[in-house]
């Protein structure tokens, strides 16, 4: 998992625990498992969101876990061409590259813990594809797709695109040095993520050794969850077992805390996990494929525009790069 390492952690800032006693320690009300299911043009993910209520994890909409899957040559796979408007993607590399090209002429390669922040705003066509070299070639992948919902007031916004290189996030440590927190976006006990967000939230990936604690600071008035990487161990102030490919979603309280099991699997010998919450937006939401709306009206204005070109396309590769893989959106 070469989503970016620290050898020596002495001088990456500390996460400093609220103090003991005055800790108002979050409870995991429930821990899901995320089924698994094909998207795109047919590469399997685990849908974290799958069995929740959305309302507990709003601003978000949908989390899904990519791998981490060997791809023999020939077998990598991708989301060609398709739509969206209403929200913002965000795709996180830990193995593998992906390609994000769009209809603004934006995109670059996104790879081993870079991050692509797409705000999809009044519409944009992107595609997410392997490159040709992994695709001859095969190789690991393994990536983490987030969607972030928008405002009814920002739902038209123009779209744009960030960049976000593996060595621009805010790295942040334990103080016994257990932890690495990856800070992606978002404002996290004082400290601030690359990730300029749209919607107030923090989103982090951190690495918990073998038999180490994480307690992280977490606002009040934001929601918290929890998804599991790889590895395996507890959560929340009762303890909760969780292992990967689950989801923790958390209760009211200003920290939750995350403990790796002293004994991991050989696959993963550290918890990776994702800590991610926000402030709600609590409005309607009209939800058909890639747009995200307000009303039905919105949506079928989404799709008209769509088919109307409105929403531009994906130019073509110059001569000599290679074409994209094929495949239904």
């Amino acid at each position: 998992m070469p989503a970016i390492q620290v050898d020596d952690l002495s001088p990456v800032t500390r996460l400093v625990p609220l103090a003991e006693g005055v800790a108002r320690e979050r409870q995991a009300v429930s821990v899901t498992d995320a089924p698994k299911m094909l998207e795109g043009a047919g590469f399997e993910v685990r849908r974290a969101f799958e069995g929740i209520d959305l309302r507990l994890a709003d601003p978000f909409l949908l989390l899904d876990h990519m791998g981490a899957v060997e791809y023999a040559p020939g077998e990598a796979k991708g989301a060609p061409d398709h739509p969206h408007r209403g929200f913002e993607t965000v795709t996180y590399m830990l193995d593998g590259i992906l390609e994000h090209r769009d209809s603004n002429g934006g995109g670059g390669l996104i790879s081993d813990g870079a991050t692509q922040w797409m705000t999809a705003g009044a519409g944009i066509v992107h595609s997410e594809m392997p490159t040709d070299e992994i695709v001859a070639k095969g190789g690991l992948f393994h990536g983490i797709q987030l969607w972030v919902n928008l405002p009814a007031a920002q739902k038209w916004s123009p779209s744009r695109y960030q960049d976000l290189n593996a060595d621009s996030v805010e790295l942040l440590a334990t103080e016994d040095g257990g932890a690495l927190v990856r800070l992606i976006a978002g404002d996290l006990a004082g400290h601030k993520g690359p990730g300029d967000t749209r919607t107030p939230i923090v989103y982090a990936h951190a690495t918990v050794a073998a038999g180490a604690r994480l307690q992280v600071p977490w606002r009040s008035d934001f929601n918290a969850m929890v998804y599991v990487l790889a590895g395996r161990g507890e959560v929340g102030s009762d303890r909760r077992p969780i292992q990967e490919g689950q989801l923790a979603v958390f209760g009211g309280g200003d920290q939750i805390t995350v403990i790796s099991d002293t004994q991991q699997d050989s696959k993963s010998p550290t918890l990776e996990v994702l800590l991610l919450g926000g402030s709600p937006i609590k409005e309607q939401i009209a939800w058909y494929g890639p747009f995200v709306m307000n009303n039905r009206e919105e949506l079928m204005q989404a799709v008209q525009d769509y088919q109307a070109g409105k929403m531009g396309s994906i130019p073509a590769k110059p001569s000599g790069e290679g074409a994209d893989q094929v495949g239904e959106g």
